[in-house]
């Protein structure tokens, strides 16, 4: 019997992107606008919003499934010191910045130099290897001085999708893990006020007015609740369970982290047609509380999750 998996080399609003699929399940990427995720497929069922569509992801606006490197979120002043470095960020134009002057979301944003490393079908899965020389660009070691290589695997089987985000070392300084991915989720075919946002039991860490983390947290039960007119902009850290996701209509988007995303901040903005379920390897201004894991010179730490649609019986 032939595979059920393929490989397919397209281009995608001129640029040249990647679909891999397996079965009724695809993903697209294109690896010339920061690896970015463009389609998440299952069946019938596209669960990926691209808000602004694929001109806004030119422009550098978020979207889709965007890799947050080398720091997922936002750091709460220009200065940190990380593995013996002291770093200022004022002067480095490579980095992004929120409404408040913040840091945010690291700097590999829209990034074209990424190199296509593995393609193929394997048995009854697609994958796709990609990699980014973070060490070989200056601009960029301005403002995260730790050279290193960011291996990005993307493994799709009949009904789920695999990411793998590897750190690996180059030269003789430890690189603190930070990143982090930014989905933007959705059920297409049902309002957003009918989803059920699905989280595990979790710590809620609370934030302040410039949503950076306090010292306080507040323990939260499982839930599985409509979503309605709620917002959310919040940073959990959760246990064993790292299962989070959506419902309607009988569906249930479903994102899993392993233990190397011990954090997840969900984002669902007011009016926003998107829920954003974001697994992170590292509290908001990790950088700048020093809370984070490293990657020592010659060890790589790996890091992944999975997203697959499920069907759920009464409801």
């Amino acid at each position: 019997m032939p595979s059920p998996a393929r490989v397919r080399l397209h281009t995608l609003a001129g640029r040249p992107a990647i679909t891999l699929g397996s079965g009724e399940t695809e993903a697209g990427f294109i690896p010339d606008l920061g690896m970015v995720g463009t389609s998440l497929r299952f069946g019938d069922d596209e669960v990926l919003a691209v808000p602004g569509g694929l001109k806004a992801l030119a422009r550098g606006d978020l979207g889709g499934l965007p890799l947050l490197a080398p720091w997922a979120n936002r750091l709460g002043a220009d200065r940190y010191r990380a593995s013996g470095v002291t770093v200022d960020l004022a002067e480095v134009s490579v980095v992004r910045r929120d409404a408040n002057g913040l840091p945010i979301h690291g700097c590999l944003g829209g990034r074209s130099e990424w190199e296509l490393q593995h393609l193929a079908v394997e048995g009854r899965e697609a994958v796709l290897v990609t990699r980014f020389a973070f060490g070989e660009h200056e601009d960029l070691l301005a403002a995260f001085p730790y050279p290193h290589d960011l291996l990005v695997e993307v493994r799709v089987a009949p009904r789920e999708v695999g990411i793998i985000t590897t750190i690996r070392p180059r030269g003789d300084r430890a690189v603190p893990v930070t990143f982090g991915w930014h989905p933007y989720f959705r059920l297409a075919g049902a309002r957003r006020d009918s989803w059920r946002l699905v989280l595990p039991p979790r710590e809620r860490i609370v934030l302040d007015d410039r949503c950076l983390p306090t010292r306080r947290a507040v323990r939260e039960d499982a839930e599985a609740e409509p979503l309605e007119r709620r917002t959310f902009d919040d940073l959990y850290r959760l246990g064993r369970d790292r299962r989070l996701g959506l419902e309607a209509d009988g569906r249930r988007l479903v994102l899993e982290q392993d233990a190397r995303y011990p954090f997840a901040q969900v984002w669902a903005p007011p009016g926003g047609k998107f829920v954003c379920l974001e697994p992170m390897t590292a509290p908001v201004n990790a950088l700048g509380t020093g809370r984070y894991a490293v990657a020592a010179p010659g060890r790589r730490v790996t890091a992944r999750f999975e997203v697959r649609l499920e069907r759920v019986r009464g409801r």
